[in-house]
């Protein structure tokens, strides 16, 4: 798995501050920017103490992510405040067979070999009917959801607290799980203040969604 931050508003804690304050201010949107860095950074960490989080709307952040599979981006997807664009399988002739191992199989000596001379049977008939000329966006029917795949995602800073409440949880699938720790660890660089307490929801909110009692975040 490859996670790349390509893409930031510009100054993405100074929108948001700025927003913070309008909405407690008689100052005109315009002439918002003249206030003290100091004074904005305190507003933004005021109003994320509080959750009030609608003004982190206004920045966003696009990620280049690669070698995940269509299992993990079937569920990306789900989470809808947000713009995608995937590596196309009608598109593209993906001949070469790439695909996940999950942890668990990639232990097992002998499931591990048995996973992979199911995958490379997988691409051998899915080369078989590209050679038949099939079209590709009719041959990808055979392919497994452990296909590698390649996206690009925008999301707001809210949408993205929402998801890393949701997918940096324990419980949360293995590899959406380790993505949504990869996207914190990026945008925590470029944007401390908003992501202070991003994570888990045990974490930002002190509770449990899932109320796993033997979970070892579990909030006392």
């Amino acid at each position: 798995m490859n996670v790349k931050l390509i893409g930031v508003t510009p100054n993405p804690e100074l929108l948001p501050a700025m927003a913070a304050k309008l909405t407690h201010s008689k100052t005109k949107p315009e002439d918002l920017d003249k206030s003290s860095e100091k004074e904005l950074k305190a507003t933004l960490e005021q109003v994320m103490k509080l959750g009030h989080t609608s003004v982190v709307e206004h920045t966003s952040f696009t990620f280049a992510i690669s070698d995940v599979s269509r299992s993990l981006t079937h569920q990306l997807v789900r989470h809808r405040i947000a713009s995608y664009s995937q590596q196309s399988q009608r598109y593209v002739n993906l001949n070469d067979p790439c695909y996940i191992i999950p942890p668990k199989i990639e232990k097992n000596k002998t499931m591990k070999q048995a996973y992979e001379e199911t995958m490379h049977t997988i691409w051998e008939q899915y080369n078989k009917l590209l050679s038949m000329d099939i079209p590709a966006e009719d041959a990808r029917y055979v392919l497994p959801n452990a296909t590698c795949t390649n996206i690009i995602v925008t999301m707001n800073a809210r949408s993205l607290l929402n998801f890393f409440d949701l997918r940096c949880c324990l419980h949360a699938q293995w590899e959406i799980r380790s993505l949504a720790n990869r996207m914190l660890q990026e945008v925590k660089v470029v944007a401390p203040t908003i992501f202070k307490h991003a994570g888990p929801s045990c974490k930002r909110k002190g509770i449990c969604p899932e109320n796993k009692k033997d979970c070892p975040l579990y909030p006392k």
